[in-house]
């Protein structure tokens, strides 16, 4: 079997966020499988080659004109969430985005199969782009190799100087769009350092170093008037072997999303030995199960309360280490691999 994957999203300013991310470790992981007869080749804006038996796009837009409407060969389709749409008056589409979705709705019709990260962003699919819910197939993302408990005290305190990090602090790693809710996560952290003045917040992404983002423009301003300056870093884009020791050296990582597709850094987390705090909303409770601390991301105080319950007690923090260790067994990318490539089999 013959497999063309698009791996566009390598290629542009996607490549270090989520779909780039995911189409990395999804070519890598199927490479290194060895499944019986399958053949890769990588292809770029949908070259269609001469002879593939599917065609996997691992990235679905929106708002943009990322799926032909011709289909040259069965095709699956990736589509991670649909947030936009269930948020829609903090995403506006615009006149054109909206003319544009529904060409994509269309063009979507014409693929066999839509493979996406949990059983809420399949209930989304079906309800927002109107696919047959029989032919979407759920098949949860997993932590690259890389991302490990590490017991290298020297390589550990090596990069908490290289980033000037505290002995205490909360992790969040992400993006800053409204559903994320870092504006929330600033809130409640400015609760708890009247419960802890030596406790800092850390917030790693690209996004949070571009002050000509609306939502950055917000964060900064909030930082501001709360007198926070001095405890909250902000370290932009890290790269990942550096990510692995930064989620290790956390007190307590954070996920107060309103909303998530999956919530990939929720695993990395567990998988480096840090406790979890997520919010009990979308798609976070079936990615969680019970190896985390939930709270609502609608109320400040349910954060707070949720972040000084892990932090402020010893033992709760290693049961919520110990539970998130096991629980993330049960992800992994050979299993990702293993359940695509059985996809690609039914299709064809």
């Amino acid at each position: 079997m013959k497999v063309a994957i698009d791996t566009t999203p390598l290629k542009t300013g996607h490549q270090h966020r989520g779909i780039g991310i995911y189409t990395q470790n999804l070519v890598e992981s199927l490479r290194n499988s060895n499944l019986p007869q399958l053949n890769l080749e990588m292809i770029d804006n949908g070259q269609i080659p001469n002879e593939c038996d599917l065609i996997h796009y691992p990235f679905f837009d929106l708002f943009f004109l990322t799926l032909p409407l011709k289909k040259e060969k069965p095709t699956v389709v990736t589509i991670h969430d649909v947030i936009p749409l269930v948020l829609s008056e903090h995403f506006p589409a615009g006149l054109r985005g909206s003319l544009k979705l529904d060409v994509q709705k269309l063009s979507l019709k014409g693929a066999k199969a839509v493979i996406t990260d949990s059983e809420n962003s399949k209930k989304d699919i079906f309800k927002y782009l109107d696919y047959p819910k029989n032919k979407i197939y759920v098949i949860p993302l997993a932590p690259a190799k890389d991302f490990r408990v590490i017991k290298d005290k020297n390589y550990l305190n090596k990069i908490k100087r290289q980033y000037n990090l505290p002995q205490e602090f909360v992790l969040y790693v992400g993006d800053v769009n409204y559903n994320k809710n870092i504006v929330g996560l600033v809130k409640a952290f400015a609760l708890l350092k009247s419960y802890n003045s030596h406790l800092k917040l850390v917030l790693v992404g690209k996004a949070f170093l571009d002050k000509n983002l609306k939502e950055t423009q917000e964060i900064l301003q909030l930082i501001n008037s709360l007198k926070l300056n001095d405890s909250v870093i902000r370290l932009g884009w890290v790269p990942q072997g550096e990510l692995v020791a930064i989620y290790n050296l956390a007190t307590v990582y954070c996920q107060p999303s309103f909303y998530e597709g999956f919530g990939l850094p929720v695993l990395e987390a567990m998988v480096c030995g840090c406790p979890v705090v997520a919010a009990k909303t979308s798609s976070l409770p079936e990615i969680c199960d019970k190896a985390a601390e939930m709270i609502d991301p609608y109320n400040i105080n349910s954060i707070a309360e949720g972040i000084k319950k892990v932090i402020g007690n010893k033992v709760k923090r290693e049961t919520l280490k110990k539970l998130g260790l096991s629980w993330v067994k049960n992800f992994s990318w050979e299993k990702v691999a293993r359940e695509t490539y059985e996809i690609y089999q039914e299709v064809v």
